[in-house]
């Protein structure tokens, strides 16, 4: 049987012994079958002169056979046991003859159920003329994608060469270098100099469209959305620049957004050179542009010092939301940071009453020993994460004494994969002769104990005022009362703020169906085009047990893929008793239209699998 490594449980590879230290990728785009098939060229080196294997991650790909590039030379190898979440171990043999580095070319193919990648056809587009196929490789679907090391603690550069039909546009996580129309089939070539980990190559294929919104940055998507884009992302060089002066350089040239088809089952993902994006950001108002900065932040947290093995997420994440933040009090004031940090509190909170507050995963450094890392996935490493974060700027003195040990670690850390261990040993290298200062700080009660984090910072809660008074207002008005509201109590109000004033009408006791009913009359909630404040709308229907508002439910948890709005949302239906059953037929019906991701744990929400 084979056997996970010991630096991380959740990968079969030993770069240890010998690394993969570049790729360069060939793909032909089969939307018959459903595949991608051509090869993967790896340069490998060789850390241990005797160690005669090259150990690969891989999951149901079809392996047509391995060669020694220079030479010809076909080599051995082995496919080790399947593993349902952590795919087969790689074996190849080395040749005996081989130098320190040599180059091995794996001709393979993608297998149709490849959990790394959606296949869409062109009904389920907005075109509805081209079928479309993104990926999602992290956490460790890109062994299903190519052969390789599938740990982050490996960073590489890659080049790739796609053949599409010409009707199509390919993109990639990497800059676009050129392309070679021949006849109806379209040859396009990526590069990415700069190291990244594996869980971060991308591909997506589409007909797609692009507009210009700044220097080094376009928006993409289908053209029916475009504009809709161009619109809503404007800001985003506004974004680049307030980052780099909190983190320096942006490395990675080109910053590009990807507008997906809505089956994308997160907020964004950080893929280099082109961000993914989830179109449910698309409110009309700029005002969820906030997940733009999170992965504009990532270009620093995460893609440039990462995470070296799934147990230190927090490293990505947590640093992540801290510097979204920032970004945030830089463009709106720290009023603004400091009501985002708020909600993301309540929203950490939610997440550890839903887990149970004694569950391992709620701990920020959680033993990921034989648990794949989606089951893992939750709001704690990037809440609980920034909490710390918070905690600590606090603690040495605010943000002027801070920002410069942020920029010294991303600076130190660049390039390279690190454990929270790095972290702790260079902050108090940092901040050498103020060991008092740090010396409160409890890292086993922040790492390794579950639940909410042992110290709740103090947060400003100015914008948040009007909002506790309206909810308060509508929690004591007595129904046997004439009515207080009037349709413009929600005018002074940002949409942010409507959010958190149903975040906490959501954390009482459920309110009478005619109370909804009236907010619906005078606010018209069900027509917002806002998809945060929809979500929170739908979760107090829900709540109070509004059987009218099941359609609209259930309309949007099938219309749109994001975990953030989906799981809780069957969540809630599946604890409502009259109501458990339409759930489970609706994902029935609904689940091959999903990323795998998402069907996987909306499954174990709703108890159709362990």
């Amino acid at each position: 049987m084979s056997r996970l490594s010991p630096q991380d449980p959740n990968s079969y590879s030993r770069p240890d012994q010998v690394v993969v230290s570049g790729i360069h990728i060939t793909w032909t785009v089969d939307f018959t079958q459903k595949v991608l098939h051509g090869a993967a060229l790896l340069t490998v080196d060789r850390k241990q002169d005797d160690v005669p294997h090259l150990i690969l991650d891989t999951r149901e790909l079809d392996i047509k056979g391995v060669k020694v590039e220079e030479t010809g030379q076909g080599l051995t190898y082995v496919l080790g046991e399947h593993h349902p979440n952590f795919g087969s171990s790689f074996t190849i043999t080395l040749p005996s003859d081989a130098k320190k580095q040599c180059k091995i070319q794996i001709e393979y193919e993608t297998s149709p159920g490849c959990s790394a990648l959606q296949w869409l056809s062109p009904e389920q587009t907005a075109g509805k003329k081209q079928p479309y196929v993104f990926s999602q490789c992290q956490a460790i679907h890109c062994r299903s994608l190519l052969p390789c090391q599938d740990t982050p603690s490996v960073k590489m550069p890659y080049t790739a060469e796609v053949k599409a039909s010409s009707d199509l546009v390919v993109l990639m996580s990497a800059l676009r270098d050129g392309q070679n129309e021949e006849g109806a089939i379209t040859t396009f070539r990526f590069r990415q100099p700069i190291p990244m980990p594996s869980y971060l190559i991308a591909l997506a294929v589409g007909a797609l469209e692009s507009r210009k919104v700044g220097p080094r940055s376009h928006v993409w998507s289908e053209k029916e959305v475009v504009e809709k884009a161009e619109f809503e992302f404007a800001e985003t060089e506004q974004m680049l620049k307030a980052a780099e002066e909190l983190c320096g350089p942006y490395v990675w040239g080109q910053y590009d957004l990807l507008i997906l088809p809505p089956s994308f089952p997160y907020g964004g993902m950080e893929n280099p050179c082109l961000t993914f994006v989830t179109p449910t950001l698309l409110a009309g108002d700029r005002s969820l542009a906030d997940v733009v900065a999170h992965e504009i932040s990532h270009s620093w947290t995460g893609n440039l010092v990462t995470n070296c093995q799934w147990e230190h997420f927090w490293l990505n994440e947590g640093f992540t939301m801290f510097v979204e933040r920032k970004i945030a009090s830089k463009l709106h004031g720290e009023t603004t940071r400091h009501f985002s940090a708020l909600g993301g509190w309540k929203d950490l909170a939610e997440c550890i009453r839903t887990r149970g507050k004694d569950d391992p995963l709620t701990c920020l450094v959680p033993d990921l020993t034989g648990v794949d890392p989606d089951d893992a996935f939750s709001t704690v490493p990037y809440e609980k994460g920034h909490t710390l974060l918070w905690h600590l700027e606090t603690l040495v003195g605010g943000p002027s004494e801070f920002e410069p040990f942020l920029r010294a670690y991303l600076d130190k850390f660049k390039y390279q994969s690190i454990t929270s261990e790095t972290f702790r040993s260079f902050l108090l290298e940092y901040y050498n002769g103020r060991e008092a200062t740090l010396a409160s700080v409890d890292w086993k009660a922040w790492w390794h104990t579950p639940g909410m984090p042992p110290i709740k910072p103090k947060f400003d809660d100015t914008l948040a005022i009007a909002c506790s008074d309206l909810c308060r207002r509508w929690v004591e008005w007595q129904l046997d009362t004439e009515c207080p509201f009037t349709a413009k109590d929600l005018a002074s109000l940002s949409s942010n703020q409507v959010r958190e004033w149903l975040v906490q009408l959501q954390e009482e006791d459920p309110l009478p169906v005619s109370k909804l009913q009236k907010m619906e009359e005078l606010y018209s909630m069900s027509g917002r085009q806002n998809s945060e404040i929809r979500f929170r709308w739908l979760r107090l229907a829900i709540k109070a047990h509004w059987t009218e508002q099941v359609d609209d439910a259930l309309k949007f948890v099938t219309e749109q893929g994001r975990m953030k709005f989906v799981r809780p949302i069957y969540r809630d239906l599946y604890q409502w008793e009259e109501m458990r059953a339409r759930a489970i037929a609706t994902y029935e019906s609904h689940k091959d239209s999903m990323m795998h991701v998402a069907a996987y744990v909306v499954a174990k929400d709703l108890k159709l699998r362990e």
